[in-house]
């Protein structure tokens, strides 16, 4: 397991009391691609901004390689941010804008010209030291902000949603790009996104985040297989999360009737939460279902059909292959493995409790 290289202990941070970061606890590994995923002002880019030294926790230690790094200036630092415009400046060539920390650093000409080569042939643009930032796309721009950070030879690359500007199209290609990138350097990367999906293709690990607290930690198979709370089910792609009832292991009553499922553990007659994506919901014939319902809207979505049934008073989304008209009558299935059992959380504090063990 490669080791612990940041350790970020006990921060928290306000803004016009405005609590932005609550006592937040995490460790970053070596050569780990960990993603911050969370809404709009849940925290994530603040935490981006104090691990960059651009903004300074009210209390709480940054611990880089077992060094306290809290109040080191930016440029100290062995962590280098590349941010969401990008920050290139427009009267520079592109090999002016690479060079331009490793002047500062005081380098030599022949060192410059052989990392500006370096960066360029790494990101795919070779031969672009002569133009400026304005001649390129935002794709090309975005890369050379990337060649100017990785010139200064980080062990981390702070990425502060670097995708957001641009088309869908591009973006997906540069999410490969970026997982080539750290794969090559064999470097650190801590990405910002509020996108579940990019956060799900890119990561070794995802944070999520929600009004200043870390409600869960894991792989992408683990944040959307086995979400811990009804935020991070809901908040990680789509689900369907209803109200129920573990009637003992193995069994939970759902909208009245039992399911069959593999959660033990639980309360007899405990109430709780369960969890169920729309892909893992089979539409069959009324009489060979747990439950019966009615189609009431239809989407083609090009891969599946996205489907509402109302059963029991309650509108389930299910994505199928197979196309079931409105006003069809189906009965519901779903594998035991498919159904996430949760408890129900008392208070936010209770959430945050259950993330950080």
């Amino acid at each position: 397991m490669p080791n612990k290289l940041i350790d970020i202990k006990n921060i928290s941070k306000s803004f016009d009391d405005n609590l932005v970061l609550d006592d937040l606890n995490l460790y970053i590994r070596e050569n780990e691609f960990l993603t911050l995923l969370g809404p709009s002002g849940c925290g994530k880019t603040t935490l981006l901004r104090i691990l960059g030294g651009f903004e300074k926790p009210d209390q709480g230690r940054i611990l880089f390689q077992g060094k306290d790094i809290t109040d080191l200036a930016p440029n100290k630092r062995q962590l280098n941010t590349v941010f969401q415009k990008y920050a290139l400046f427009t009267h520079m060539t592109i090999a002016e804008n690479i060079a331009f920390g490793l002047k500062i650093k005081k380098k030599s000409k022949s060192y410059i010209q052989d990392k500006i080569r370096y960066a360029l042939k790494l990101v795919n643009l070779d031969g672009f030291e002569n133009r400026y930032p304005d001649s390129l796309s935002g794709g090309q721009q975005q890369r050379i902000a990337i060649a100017r950070a990785i010139v200064n030879e980080p062990k981390v690359l702070l990425l502060d949603e670097p995708l957001g500007a641009l088309d869908l199209k591009l973006r997906q290609d540069m999410q490969y790009e970026l997982i080539r990138l750290k794969n090559e350097l064999g470097i650190t990367f801590i990405y910002v996104t509020h996108d579940q999906e990019e956060a799900l293709t890119m990561s070794d690990t995802i944070v999520v985040m929600n009004q200043g607290y870390i409600q869960q930690i894991g792989t992408p198979e683990d944040i959307y297989n086995e979400p811990q709370n009804a935020f991070v089910a809901d908040f990680i792609g789509e689900s369907n999360i209803l109200p129920a009832i573990m009637v003992q292991d193995k069994l939970v009553q759902i909208l009245g009737t039992n399911f069959p499922c593999v959660d033990t553990g639980f309360g007899k007659n405990e109430p709780v939460d369960a969890v169920i994506r729309p892909e893992d919901i089979d539409l069959v014939k009324p009489e060979d279902g747990i439950m019966e319902g009615v189609v009431t809207h239809l989407i083609f979505k090009g891969v599946h059909y996205e489907m509402e049934v109302t059963a029991h008073n309650f509108e389930w989304l299910v994505h199928s292959t197979d196309m079931f008209p409105v006003g069809t009558k189906v009965g519901i299935k779903v594998d035991p493995f498919d159904i996430q059992i949760m408890k129900k959380p008392e208070s936010e504090d209770e959430e945050a409790a259950a993330a950080d063990e």
